[in-house]
């Protein structure tokens, strides 16, 4: 049975992170979880059977971290364009290591079918959470078309995260996402 103590198995799952994003799925061993974390060696082994299970607690963690920051959001934004250009933002900016981490893991997830099934339970939960949101904030998005706004947010997240550090302001970010909102139309010439 893994050890209970929630504090070490969160700052085991934290270190897993930190390395995804640092040093890629690769660079993710036990042994660097220790050393990152100051711990004995055999911990994380400990808590996390083998690598996949470490996987696991690193996805299940950051869904943990995303949840409560969309808990956490205050203020209704004017418009749909300046929620994504928040979010996009600060994804790009300030939890940029924490979207390194998902995209290595999502990456990995392709050839690990039990990291799969864990990020698709996931990606369920934040389809619920992200309509409840949505519907918390007044924005009257149709529940069919959250996922395909959620596959854009997805990609411009991508470009954006992984773009060179300090490259990503605001008004790239809310270029895109007006894109992303109202297409990309040319209105002035009907032929196109």
């Amino acid at each position: 049975m893994p050890p209970t103590n929630p504090a070490r198995r969160r700052a085991l799952a934290d270190a897993a992170i930190e390395l995804l994003a640092s040093s890629g799925v690769h660079g993710l061993t036990h042994r660097a979880v220790e050393r990152h974390t100051g711990l004995p060696p055999g911990t994380a082994s400990n808590y996390f059977r083998d690598r996949e299970a470490l996987l696991v607690a690193a996805a299940e963690r950051i869904a943990e971290l995303h949840h409560a920051d969309t808990g956490r959001a205050t203020g209704h934004p004017a418009t749909l364009v300046d929620l994504l250009t928040e979010s996009l933002l600060t994804a790009a900016t300030t939890l940029r290591d924490r979207y390194l981490a998902i995209f290595e893991l999502r990456l990995e997830a392709v050839r690990r079918p039990a990291l799969a099934s864990a990020l698709a339970r996931l990606q369920d939960t934040s389809l619920r959470i992200t309509a409840g949101h949505h519907d918390e904030l007044g924005l009257a998005i149709p529940r069919e078309k959250i996922p395909a706004l959620i596959a854009l947010y997805g990609g411009a997240l991508f470009t954006l995260v992984t773009a060179p550090p300090g490259s990503v302001g605001r008004d790239v970010v809310r270029n895109t996402v007006r894109v992303i909102v109202h297409g990309c139309a040319v209105h002035d010439d009907p032929g196109r």
